[in-house]
């Protein structure tokens, strides 16, 4: 049951997701039914795929891993730095300067460089359902920001190394604080300091 709610969570998240992709239908639906309300369907049905995912995994794990293969050691030495600089472009995504110039989408590369961390270091067919959708979702994605011809949000003025500064601070404190405390306390696998 636990599979399948995960498989479930992952289809309703990644669908709407894939929806904002396709600018013309959202462009019609806003049309129809306002910004306000669209915003607030799209975070409805972004959390409920969210919350199976998460409910779902939890009951996969606690009934017994479907193990495919064994990865080796290094693979969870890799993953930490992996994870880390994921932080990293995640806060930087909402702190601009360089990082996200560079980047253009570090909200995407860190949803990527942490989905590969976990499939480098998980070798259960859940792991792999769940980070390998993600990636792909997130592949997916920045294929068609390339494509797109809007920039589908208003744009965040971009600071310079300060912010990036900042970006690395904050996003070393939350991957601490991730890997040495609310990995183990909600994944049930300590990550730092094992």
């Amino acid at each position: 049951m636990g599979f399948a709610l995960l498989i479930l969570g992952l289809v309703v998240f990644i669908a709407a997701h894939v929806f904002v992709t396709r600018r013309d239908d959202r462009a019609a639906m806003i049309a129809r039914i306002g910004e306000r309300p669209y915003k607030g369907l799209y975070s409805l049905v972004s959390l409920i795929g969210l919350v199976l995912i998460i409910y779902g995994f939890a009951m996969y794990r606690r009934s017994g891993i479907i193990e495919v293969w064994s990865p080796p050691i290094w693979t969870r030495h890799l993953a930490i730095p992996l994870v880390w600089l994921a932080f990293i472009c995640l806060v930087a995504a909402y702190i601009p300067g360089d990082i996200k110039r560079v980047l253009k989408h570090p909200m995407l590369v860190g949803v990527k460089l942490w989905a590969l961390a976990h499939l480098l270091s998980n070798g259960d067919l859940g792991s792999m359902v769940l980070f390998g959708g993600l990636l792909a979702w997130a592949v997916f994605d920045r294929i068609s920001l390339k494509h797109r011809t809007d920039p589908g949000s208003p744009p965040i003025p971009v600071g310079g190394r300060k912010n990036d500064a900042i970006a690395i601070l904050i996003g070393t404190i939350l991957f601490a604080a991730f890997g040495y405390v609310f990995h183990p306390l909600w994944i049930g696998v300590p990550v730092l300091g094992t």
